[in-house]
C-alpha cells in the first residue's frame, strides 16, 4: 500500500487540510472498509478502478469516478472493485463551502459527482486530473480550478472559522452553550451558520471531533483500559462512550479494538 500526503498552496491552506494519494494492487478477496466521520468533506478522484459503496438498506452502488463525499453522520462502508488509485482533496470542516452552490446539508452521507456540482467545469477538471501522470500535475490542475471559483478573499465566515478552531483545540469537549458564549453569538445563529457552512450542527461536529481524538488514542494504544479511554474522552459515563462510538464506527469499542485493525488510519481521518 502506498499512501502519501501533500500540502496545499498558501492561497488554499485555510480551506484545504491536505491532499492525499493511495495506491495498491487488486486483491482477490477485498475486504469492506469503514470510513468513520471526521467532520471534513473530501473531493475524490478514482484514477484507478471505482469503489463500491454500501447503502443502509444493504444494497450497493458504484461510486462515480470524480465526486465530493458530503459530511458523514454515520460510518460509510466501501469496497475496492479492482486496482486502487485515488487522489483526494481533504477540506477543513468549513473549507468546501466557498466552492459549491448546492447546500452542503443536502450532500450529507452522499457521493455527489463533480458534474452535478460544477457542470461542464466539473467534467473537465475530472478529465484533467484522471489523465494526469503525476501528483504535482494533479495538484496544479485542482488548485487552478478551485482558485478560479473563489470570488474574493473573504471566503469563510470568521465566526465559523473561530468556532471550528475552538472545537478542535478543545477536542470537542465544549458544549454548544459554552461555544456561543466564547464567540459572543446566540446558539440559534451559531447553529444556522454551521448548517450553512459545514453541514453539521456545532454539537454534531463536536461529537465527531471528540470521537476522532478518542480513536487516535485507541489506534495508537495510548490507554490502559476502555474505561480509561472513556474517561480521557470526557464522556459522561461508559454507556455514553459506547453509544457515541457505535454511532460513528458501527462497532462497540471492544469489537473495534478486538478486530485486526488492518484498515489504514487514513480511512479514520487520523491524518
Amino acid at each position: 500500500m502506498n499512501y502519501q500526503t501533500f500540502e496545499p498552496s498558501l492561497e488554499l491552506n485555510g480551506l484545504i487540510k491536505f491532499y492525499w494519494t493511495l495506491e495498491y494492487p487488486k486483491e482477490e478477496n477485498p475486504d469492506k472498509q469503514t470510513i468513520v466521520p471526521d467532520g471534513c468533506l473530501e473531493m475524490i478522484f478514482h484514477y484507478g478502478d471505482n469503489y463500491k459503496q454500501y447503502l443502509q438498506n444493504g444494497e450497493s452502488i458504484i461510486q462515480p469516478k470524480c465526486f465530493v463525499i458530503g459530511q458523514l453522520t454515520r460510518p460509510l462502508e466501501i469496497e475496492p472493485t479492482g486496482q486502487t488509485g485515488i487522489f483526494s482533496v481533504r477540506f477543513h470542516p468549513e473549507g468546501f463551502s466557498p466552492f459549491t452552490s448546492i447546500p452542503i446539508k443536502k450532500m450529507e452521507n452522499t457521493a455527489t459527482s463533480l458534474e452535478k456540482l460544477f457542470g461542464k467545469g466539473g467534467i473537465e477538471i475530472g478529465q484533467k486530473v484522471l489523465s494526469s501522470n503525476s501528483v504535482s500535475e494533479r495538484i496544479k490542475y485542482i488548485e487552478n480550478f478551485l482558485l478560479s471559483r473563489l470570488s474574493n478573499s473573504e471566503t469563510i465566515n470568521h465566526i465559523i472559522k473561530s468556532t471550528v478552531d475552538i472545537i478542535l483545540t478543545a477536542n470537542g469537549h465544549l458544549s454548544v452553550g459554552e461555544l456561543s458564549k466564547q464567540i459572543n453569538i446566540s446558539r440559534r445563529q451559531l447553529e444556522r451558520k454551521f448548517s450553512s457552512f459545514i453541514g453539521l450542527s456545532p454539537k454534531q461536529l463536536s461529537k465527531t471531533i471528540r470521537l476522532q481524538a478518542t480513536l487516535k488514542m485507541l489506534l495508537n494504544k495510548q490507554f490502559t483500559s476502555l474505561t480509561t479511554l472513556a474517561y480521557e474522552g470526557e464522556y459522561y459515563d461508559q454507556a455514553h462512550f459506547i453509544k457515541d462510538f457505535k454511532e460513528f464506527t458501527g462497532l462497540s469499542p471492544k469489537e473495534f479494538y478486538g478486530s485486526n485493525l488492518t484498515m489504514s488510519s487514513l480511512f479514520y481521518g487520523m491524518e
